[in-house]
């Protein structure tokens, strides 16, 4: 995610750029070697949190907003009866990395020119993913530079986070703390909740679970720590970025409907360009409803096309049946996690029965 500045949910897909690069089996040793550099990177540069607090040259900001992850790091790893979320401690978010940039990778998106489904990476532990990150944003528009050549649609888009899914201790990045603190806090539950379980190739199930961890982790913060300014900071950023996803799903399921048509390349091509033309009509409107919040026109101003399209999905589509196992064990959830990682053992074609219930 330059950086996003908000958070929509079908971007976390971003999370594992860094742990799939690292553990690759790749042919390309460049990629391969930069991945690895940068995380490395990441490690040697991170100081402990209390030592970046101690340090009187702290930015005051910088300061709060650390002080703020610790106290929901507390809270998502204690234990429910000390008032928390019982999520397991794997150690992430002790430490800072001051990153000078904006993000701390940037991810390149691939589409053919008259297609919305994206050309996928495989990789070990990670699974398949649609998207090759680089630690470094040169390398990235390079590759993205000679995909483009080649006749592709391409977007690059930076990552202000990610999860090593409790391999490696996460730092706390800068690039995070560019936040609101409303998407700080469901930034860190979210984090927190990837290492508990992770099921390789299935995005939809992975970001669903931890979606709504984040949703009731968010709820329960909101009630105990919660102001008024910060329920209305998180309740308007879930509402502008629920209208802005739908205002996505709907126009890639146009291309997809235009692209399953029988016509000829040029009539393709012609359609697609009246369904962009639209987007950025209906994108507008949007603004004018939101009083003429610009938050997302960054996303606008990278190009839209086949790849940013592509990577538009409803990857939290299964939150409501991961809110009903949640409902059936009493808001338990360390229970929570025993029952989603039993579903996740089952045949991807039965993880969402069993989620709901059926047949068990």
């Amino acid at each position: 995610m330059a950086r996003f500045s908000v958070r929509p949910r079908w971007l976390l897909l971003t999370a594992f750029a860094g742990l799939a690069v690292l553990l690759a089996g790749c042919s390309d040793v460049r990629y391969l070697a930069q991945a690895a550099g940068g995380q490395l990177e990441l490690l040697r540069r991170a100081r402990p949190v209390a030592a970046v607090l101690a340090d009187p040259q702290t930015p005051a900001e910088t300061r709060r907003k650390l002080e703020l992850v610790g106290r929901v790091r507390a809270f998502a790893v204690r234990e429910q009866s000390a008032g928390g979320l019982g999520l397991p401690d794997h150690g992430s978010f002790q430490s800072y990395v001051e990153l000078g940039r904006p993000a701390v990778v940037w991810n390149v998106f691939r589409a053919p020119e008259l297609s919305i489904n994206l050309y996928t990476s495989c990789f070990p532990v990670a699974g398949c993913v649609g998207y090759r990150g680089y630690f470094r944003e040169a390398d990235a528009q390079a590759y993205a530079g000679s995909r483009r050549a080649a006749g592709e649609d391409v977007t690059v888009g930076g990552v202000s986070a990610y999860s090593t899914l409790g391999y490696l201790r996460d730092p706390v990045l800068s690039s995070m703390l560019s936040a609101s603190d409303a998407s700080l806090i469901r930034t860190i539950i979210h984090e927190l909740s990837h290492p508990s379980l992770y099921v390789a190739g299935d995005t939809i199930f992975n970001e669903s679970y931890a979606t709504a961890l984040e949703e009731e982790g968010m709820r329960r913060w909101l009630a105990a720590h919660g102001t008024p300014e910060l329920r209305e900071q998180d309740r308007l950023a879930q509402e502008r970025a629920a209208g802005f996803e739908a205002l996505l799903l709907r126009t890639r399921t146009e291309l997809e409907r235009l692209y399953a048509q029988p016509l000829p390349p040029a009539e393709l091509r012609a359609g697609k360009q009246r369904v962009l033309d639209s987007l950025q009509a209906q994108y507008a409107t949007l603004k004018t409803s939101w009083g003429g919040y610009s938050g997302y026109d960054g996303w606008f101003a990278r190009g839209v096309n086949n790849a940013s399209l592509g990577a538009v999905a409803a990857y939290a589509s299964l939150v409501p049946d991961f809110q009903r196992l949640l409902a059936r064990v009493g808001g338990d959830i360390p229970a929570f996690i025993a029952g989603a990682k039993a579903c996740a053992a089952q045949p991807q074609a039965e993880r969402q029965k069993c989620l709901r219930g059926e047949g068990t």
